[in-house]
C-alpha cells in the first residue's frame, strides 16, 4: 500500500518512552504507517533509537523532521518533509529546508522517498504552534483558502490540519476537505477514541493518532484504526 492509500498513521515521538511490548502492539493494531516525528528534543540519537525498535515490524516507516539538524533517510521508506503556511516565519516555509538540502549536498533522494507536507497548525498552545509562530485563530474560510493555495498554486501533495494535542474543530476540517483537490488531506490531534476518529475520519482522507498511544496506552489505537477502516 503506498503512502497516499494510508487511512491510518500513528506518530510515534522520539522524546517519549513507551513500555515494554507497546510497540508490538501499536503494529498488529492495523495502522497503515508508523511516523517517527515530534518537535522539541529530537536527535539523530534518539531517533535512531526509536527505529531500531520499529523496523522489525515490517510496517511502512514515515520520518518527519523538526529541523534539518535530526534528519533520517537510511531505513525510512519516505520523509515526509513540512512547510507551515500559516507561520509568520519565512525559515518554517523554506529556510530549515535550504539548510537540510545545504548540509546534504545532492545525496537526497527527492524522486524516491521526500514527500512534501503543507502544514495548517491550529492550537497556539502546541509545542509546533509556539515554536513556528504560527497564526492559529483562523477562521474555516481562512483554513480552506490555506488549503487551496497549498494545493493548487503550491501543488503540495499532503495537506496537514495539525491541533496537535488537542481535537480540533470538525467545522474547519470539513472547510479544508471541500477546498482540497489533487492533494491528501491529513488530520492530526486529540484523536483518542473510536468516536472522534470516526468524525475526522468524515473529512480527512488519513488520521494520524499520537499521544493517544502514551496517555492511554496502544488498546486505544485499534479503535481509532478500526473506525476509519
Amino acid at each position: 500500500m503506498k503512502w497516499k492509500d494510508w487511512v491510518h498513521v500513528t506518530k510515534l515521538d522520539p522524546d517519549k518512552q513507551l513500555k515494554a511490548g507497546d510497540i508490538e502492539a501499536i503494529a498488529s493494531s492495523g495502522t497503515d504507517a508508523l511516523m517517527l516525528s515530534g518537535t522539541l528534543n529530537v536527535t539523530q540519537e534518539n531517533l535512531s533509537a526509536l527505529l531500531k525498535e520499529v523496523k522489525a515490524y515490517n510496517l511502512p516507516l514515515v520520518m518527519e523532521p523538526a529541523g534539518p539538524e535530526a534528519v533520517l533517510m537510511q531505513g525510512i521508506d519516505y520523509v515526509f518533509v513540512p512547510s507551515v503556511m500559516n507561520t509568520t516565519e519565512v525559515t518554517w516555509i523554506v529556510g530549515k529546508h535550504k539548510v537540510w538540502v545545504q548540509m546534504h549536498k545532492g545525496k537526497i533522494p527527492w524522486e524516491d522517498a521526500i514527500v512534501p507536507e503543507a502544514y495548517i497548525v491550529l492550537n497556539p498552545n502546541s509545542s509546533v504552534g509556539r515554536v513556528t509562530k504560527a497564526v492559529c485563530d483562523l477562521k474555516p474560510e481562512e483554513v480552506a483558502a490555506y488549503t487551496s493555495v497549498a494545493d493548487h498554486y503550491f501543488h503540495f501533495p499532503i495537506v496537514y490540519i495539525e491541533y496537535s494535542g488537542t481535537f480540533g474543530d470538525p467545522v474547519v476540517v470539513k472547510a479544508a476537505s471541500e477546498a482540497v483537490d489533487r492533494a491528501v488531506l491529513y488530520y492530526g490531534g486529540g484523536i483518542n477514541s473510536a468516536e472522534k476518529a470516526a468524525q475526522m475520519g468524515k473529512y480527512a482522507d488519513t488520521i494520524v493518532v499520537g499521544n493517544a498511544v502514551y496517555d492511554q496506552g496502544p488498546a486505544v489505537l485499534k479503535a481509532t484504526v478500526d473506525a476509519v477502516q
